[in-house]
């Protein structure tokens, strides 16, 4: 098991799914964690489930896009906690739609919440996990990153994580810093229970559809992603850096 005993974590969009998942894993790993989302009613449950399991946790809202917000956010987590040792860029959004249907506002929206969002938290952290010579970033990517049908904006925007990963993982290496994405396949969330909701899909249906495209033939937990998110945060995998890992229940997925 990954110790974090002393560390602090920053995991966004972790007020449900997979980054309240994180968070509570982080925090069984001995993190204190910082749990940022937009809107602060919605941090409850993730803060009251930490705190009751006998970890540590803070809310901090923060609009991820927003730069002053991002900074404010970052010197709250260091007032409070005293540092930034592990990085979740988890937040996300979804605009779906083909391209020819697609608005410039649903472009810029995901793109400023996904590679926006990633660059200023990351821009935020680094600066004391540099003084600390010790940082994880993890960068929340997805199997569309290779391309999905009706998703031009969220594949973008995860296929940009990757590179922006691999080049955090290139400049920050030399200061003892790990940059990592994880790319989720098929999970069961909120956030994929309103994709189904939109398409008009009997979710259930769905998931029965997409568990026969799975060599596991089961669908994703939010806790399959925390696990995987936990180990590159561990010393075992301190000499992994710049990489993608998929989780996907197999190839093809």
């Amino acid at each position: 098991m990954t110790d974090l005993t002393g560390k602090v974590a920053v995991v966004t969009g972790a007020a449900r799914g997979i980054g309240a998942a994180t968070a509570r894993r982080l925090a069984a790993d001995g993190a204190a964690v910082a749990v940022a989302d937009l809107i602060e009613a919605d941090l409850k449950d993730t803060v009251d489930a930490i705190t009751s399991a006998g970890g540590t946790a803070v809310p901090v809202t923060c609009d991820v896009a927003d730069e002053a917000a991002v900074a404010a956010a970052a010197r709250q987590v260091v007032t409070d906690l005293g540092s930034i040792d592990v990085l979740v860029n988890n937040a996300g959004v979804l605009r779906d739609n083909l391209l020819f249907k697609m608005s410039v506002e649903d472009w810029d929206t995901v793109m400023g919440v996904h590679l926006r969002g990633s660059f200023l938290w990351a821009r935020a952290a680094q600066k004391t996990m540099v003084d600390n010579r010790w940082g994880k970033i993890i960068n929340l990517s997805s199997t569309s990153a290779l391309g999905n049908r009706g998703q031009a904006n969220y594949s973008a925007a995860k296929a940009g994580l990757q590179g922006f990963t691999r080049t955090l993982a290139i400049e920050l290496g030399p200061f003892n810093i790990n940059v990592n994405a994880v790319a989720p396949g098929f999970i069961v969330t909120d956030m994929t229970r309103a994709t189904a909701q939109r398409m008009g899909i009997d979710f259930d249906d769905m998931v029965t559809r997409s568990e026969q495209h799975i060599p596991l033939r089961r669908s994703g937990r939010p806790e399959d992603i925390a696990g995987v998110v936990s180990a590159l945060c561990g010393e075992d995998t301190s000499y992994v850096t710049g990489q993608v890992i998929y989780v996907s229940g197999g190839p093809g997925a």
